[in-house]
This record gives C-alpha cells, structure tokens and sequence, in this order.
C-alpha cells in the first residue's frame, strides 16, 4: 500500500480531494433525512468512542454517511466494497477534509481489495458495516482473535444479505447483524429506483447505444430486475425478462413483459443485464448462441452473474473496444461485449445510486447502528430486519423533506380496525 500511517489511509491522489468535497457537499443537498439524523448525533453523540469499520462503495453518498456516524462520535475507518465502484476523488477529501481514514481505489487489483479490508479491520471494529459481507467473512476466517471485540454490524445489499443467513444457519455468525437491505425504505426504493435508474445511466455511459427498438433482457425479476425493467421500457427497450420464480415470472408477464428461459433470449437479445445474486446466469450456452454485438452487463453484487472464465475460454481475442467495454470476438467471428469487468455497472461505469435514494438507505445504516448499540446486550447471534419503527420513520421523514403530507386515522377507525363485531 501507498501510505506509511492509518490516518492518510490508501487513496489515489489527495490532489483530487478538493474535487470530491464538491460532490460530497452536492450529495448531501439531496439527503435531508441523512442531515437531520446527523444533527441529532451531534447533538446526542449516540455512537462515542465506538471504532466502526465499513466496507461499502466509496462514493460521495458514502461520504456523507462516514461523516454523520463520525458527527455521532464513531470513531470510523472506510475501505471499498468493489474494485471498480470507489470515486477516487470522494476517497481523497475523506482523507483530507473530513480526517477519514479510507481504503479505496478505483481499479484496485484482487491483492490490493483484500489490503485495504485488512486495513479497516486492523481498526479492531466494535461495529461493522457492509456491502456485500466480504468484511465480516474476512473477520470470521481470518481474523477470528477480533471477533470478541465486535458488538454488532449491519449489511447493506440483498447479496450479503444472503451470504449472512448461510453463515446464522450454519453457526459460522458470531455476532449480530442487521440487514439493512430488508428495510422497506432500502429495497423497495434504492434496489428498483436506485438499481433501476444507475443501471441504465451505467450501459449507456459505457456504450452511448440507444436503447429505444433494442431486445434487453434483463436476467431476474426481484426489486432491482423490476427497476432495470420499468426504466428501460419507459426508454422505448423491447423487454424481455428471464426468472426462476414462478410468482415473479407471472408478475413480469402482467407488467407487460415476455418471459422465458434464458436459453430463448440468449438468441435473440442485444443487452443483457443480469440482477439474480447468483452466480452462471450468463453460461457458456448462452455466449454460443447469442448474436454478433450483443452486450453483456451485471448489476448484481458479484462478477460471478456472467461465467467470464467460460467467456474468456471461448474467445479467440480479446480488447478494450472503448473505456469500460472488452470485446470477446468468438472463434466464429461473433463479438460479445462484456461491460465494467462483469462487476457493477452503475458504479464501474457510472455514480451510482441517486442521493435522494441512497438517503433512506444511508439513514437505516445510521439508525441501525445506533440500535445496535442500544440493544446488543438482548440480541442474538443472527441476522435481524430493520426494526419497523426505524423504517416507518425514515419514510415520514422523506416524505417531510419532500412537502408530501398523508392522512391520519380517525379514532373511530382506528377502533374499526382493532375490532370484529361489526359485519355486513
């Protein structure tokens, strides 16, 4: 690593940092829920002297929730989630604005990724914070003597989710974690218009195709397949989706979209984009039947959505067409187009989620962790939803800062519906 001392951290370039502070302070304009719990920290300083290491996507968003848990007195380090998501500049003005020891750089190898977790968790957290669970396997294969230091942590997206209910299941958790991504106020919002939105603004950032008359496939119908699908039909997109889920399939087909096998599309589509959390759902199958110029894209966690490996072997060359776009020309001549490395394409080519969206999402991270401290003595070892209160708040909240206002209960309807004796 390039630093000699924590509290630089690991960055590209502090040169950048002033460029950062730009979009961290433009960020924060859009995230008034996110402001007003960091005045309330400041104020009641919920999370003093606790050390808070999180692994999550380096991005002026992320900023802005670094800084609030540091407000609430953590004291935090940041190291990134995903190679190609960081913002080398945001990174940058942690490190000098805002004296947050980050771990990040756009492009890091493999080598480097697991360095920079090694340096969050050489903090010795008390509370983790994730995106994708890569931190807290680290700690519990690795690092297994700092486990007795952690309180608690909390998980950010629907893939560490996943990867942490297999470790409650089988023992391996040793400590509490609240899925943030269970929140209404996350998934519901930051996966379909979040993912929805960032996806989008990703391919056609890396690709400047008009989607308007192109086949996009869309590999998976949960929150974030629903928002990929919804935008690139509202772009003119001819979508189709693919699913494992005969509930989700039947959703998809009454949203107005085709349905069928991966198999099927494989033949006839020119984007794909897989949003599944599972891994080989583009398969060597699928690249020898798909047409010349088709593109290839994930917005799942993992690169592991896209079977590069197959991908590569079935290449006969390989080059960068333009900055985020590998062309894999086949032995018979067909090009596929694989986008961002097969890695997050709204981070790799693109910014990301809205502030707006990552504000509820950022809020939950916040409050969690304040609950986790207030509750760890009665928690167990696994994995718990956002508590409901937290989440109904957070949506009050937005819909305050947004002018919205709903209607209240009645008394009487109140006592409508606690009872049963009234009838037809």
């Amino acid at each position: 690593m390039a630093t000699v001392e924590r509290l630089t951290g690991d960055v590209k370039d502090i040169a950048l940092a002033e460029k950062g502070k730009r979009k961290i302070e433009w960020a924060n304009l859009q995230m008034p829920v996110l402001q007003l719990i960091r005045k309330r920290f400041i104020k009641e300083q919920p999370l003093k002297g606790i050390r808070l290491s999180a692994c999550l996507h380096v991005t002026s968003e992320t900023a802005n929730l670094a800084i609030t848990l540091r407000d609430g007195g953590a004291d935090v380090v940041v190291c990134g989630s995903n190679p190609l998501s960081t913002q080398d500049e945001v990174a940058a003005s942690l490190v000098k604005d805002y004296g947050i020891p980050t771990y990040a750089i756009k492009g890091e190898d493999n080598a480097t990724y697991y360095a920079h977790i090694n340096a969050a968790l050489d903090h010795k957290p008390q509370i983790t914070m994730d995106d994708g669970a890569d931190l807290v396997t680290q700690l519990l294969t690795k690092r297994t003597a700092q486990i007795s230091d952690v309180i608690g942590g909390t998980e950010e997206t629907t893939t560490g989710v996943i990867r942490l209910r297999a470790m409650a299941k089988d023992g391996t958790l040793k400590f509490p974690v609240i899925a943030v991504n269970d929140a209404m106020t996350k998934h519901f919002f930051d996966n379909r218009y979040g993912t929805g939105q960032s996806t989008i603004d990703g391919i056609i950032r890396a690709t400047n195709l008009l989607l308007a008359g192109l086949k996009l496939v869309v590999a998976g119908y949960g929150w974030c397949g629903r928002g990929v699908a919804m935008r690139a039909k509202g772009l003119g997109a001819d979508v189709i989706v693919t699913e494992i889920d005969p509930i989700r399939a039947i959703e998809a087909t009454m949203d107005g979209f085709r349905v069928m096998p991966m198999r099927e599309a494989a033949r006839i589509g020119d984007i794909f984009v897989t949003v599944t959390g599972n891994k080989n759902v583009l398969a060597a199958e699928h690249f020898q039947t798909m047409k010349d110029g088709a593109v290839l894209c994930n917005s799942g966690h993992f690169n592991v959505e896209i079977d590069i490996p197959s991908l590569e072997k079935l290449a006969s060359s390989k080059r960068e067409a333009r900055p985020y776009v590998d062309e894999y020309v086949m032995r018979d001549s067909r090009r596929l187009y694989l986008l961002g490395e097969g890695r997050l394409i709204n981070l790799a080519a693109a910014e990301g989620h809205p502030a707006s969206v990552m504000d509820m999402s950022f809020a939950n991270q916040a409050l969690a962790a304040e609950y986790m401290l207030q509750n760890a003595k009665t928690l167990e070892r696994k994995v718990y939803s956002v508590p409901d209160n937290i989440d109904r708040n957070i949506a009050k909240l937005k819909l305050e800062s947004m002018g919205i206002q709903v209607d209240k209960l009645t008394s009487e309807q109140e006592q409508y519906l606690a009872s049963w004796d009234e009838g037809t």
